[in-house]
């Protein structure tokens, strides 16, 4: 029978090959789902992993949607790799949205480019400022930040809510829940004539190098990971926990402000309440499958967008539900998570143990037999 035995040392090989094999085993679940909605897999896999790249529309499509994915998921890197369990991203997302909103609906007709930097600033600080109420919380009341954070997603869908019902709706948008459209010089400057891609994908490539040098190249992140793996050595060495806390929640909700920044004065052009496009909580599965690394972020954001994408391809053409995005990243996550049980341990097959089968009783009966006690008859 099988069974898992610890390893003497962590696999690096399983650290590596794990993502893949989880990749592996979704794909044949995806087979077996497609099979029981009646659906041609075949068909199915090449809507999700050969339509989105399969032209150079198809491959822009799919930088727009691996953008903030790849940006929030950056941050919380950092926040996972100091101990630090920031899953509200999608709210501090939202109020990036909402702060860049309300600064471009500043700007008048002879506005010029200059607006986007303020909107972008305004996204950032957006997205810190949520992120700092979960720093306060868990830093003077010793809050828990998993709860504080995911609550707080559900109150920022409601301010974005009451603004666009309120008193940011668009007087003659037809009673639409929704702002005005922002003008043309507050769009973010795209990248190629007849795409949607636009400086944003620049800005997180960038990002990718600039948290790789502070995670990998700087004191400061060196502080922060010790201060994950080991609290007490960073304790011992005179590491600020508080410091890690606060650095590590504000450069999150400062990514992922950004992405709702860009995303709201990019694709989207306005606010609506279908901002909460769910990249918040799509990046933390981005940011465990890149194995919390920069550079496997950039993989795995691009896979998540695939996913996306073949997601509302699967809606269109062969009448899936929108929801089976939903099921695929789940069922990836959780594979994920079954798969990296191999780091530490590994399978051995060990034959099952038969237990002895009792002596025979003797019948000779030439067998001497003890003489019976004194005193016994």
């Amino acid at each position: 029978m099988l069974k898992l035995e610890p390893r003497p040392a962590p696999s690096r090989v399983m650290s590596i090959a794990s993502p893949l094999l989880a990749l592996a085993i979704t794909v044949v679940i995806g087979v077996v789902l497609f099979l029981l909605l009646g659906k041609d897999p075949l068909r199915g896999l090449q809507v999700f992993f050969v339509e989105p790249l399969k032209s150079v529309y198809a491959l822009s499509e799919l930088a727009v949607k691996a953008t903030p994915l790849l940006l929030i998921a950056l941050g919380l890197a950092v926040c996972f790799r100091s101990n630090v369990w920031n899953i509200g991203a999608e709210g501090q997302f939202v109020l990036g949205a909402i702060a860049a909103g309300g600064v471009a609906m500043l700007a008048e007709p002879g506005t010029g480019r200059w607006i986007v930097v303020p909107i972008l600033l305004a996204g950032v600080l957006g997205g810190m400022a949520w992120a700092a109420i979960v720093a306060l919380l868990r830093d003077r009341f010793n809050a828990n930040e998993i709860l504080v954070s995911l609550m707080l997603v559900y109150v920022a869908d409601q301010v974005l809510g009451y603004l666009v019902y309120g008193p940011w709706k668009d007087p003659d948008g037809y009673n639409f829940p929704q702002t005005i459209t922002f003008l043309e010089a507050t769009k973010i400057p795209r990248l190629f004539a007849g795409s949607r891609v636009n400086i944003g994908l620049l800005i997180a490539l960038l990002a990718v190098a600039g948290f790789w040098a502070f995670l990998f190249r700087t004191y400061a992140g060196f502080q922060l990971q010790v201060g994950g793996l080991a609290p007490a050595a960073a304790r011992y060495a005179g590491f600020s926990s508080r410091r890690a806390l606060w650095t590590a929640l504000l450069l999150s909700g400062g990514m992922a402000g950004l992405a709702g920044g860009l995303e709201a004065a990019g694709p989207l052009g306005q606010l609506t309440p279908h901002v909460p496009a769910g990249y918040g909580f799509a990046a933390i599965i981005v940011a465990f499958v890149g194995r919390l690394h920069p550079v496997g972020i950039v993989f795995s954001a691009i896979l998540m967008s695939m996913f996306y994408i073949g997601g509302e391809l699967a809606q269109s053409r062969l009448g899936l539900p929108k929801s089976l995005t939903g099921v695929f990243q789940g069922l990836l996550l959780f594979t994920l998570l079954a798969c990296d049980t191999l780091i530490h341990y590994r399978l051995r097959w060990k034959p099952a143990h038969v237990p002895a089968e009792p002596a025979p009783a003797s019948t000779d009966t030439n067998t001497v037999q003890p003489a019976p006690a004194e005193g016994q008859a």
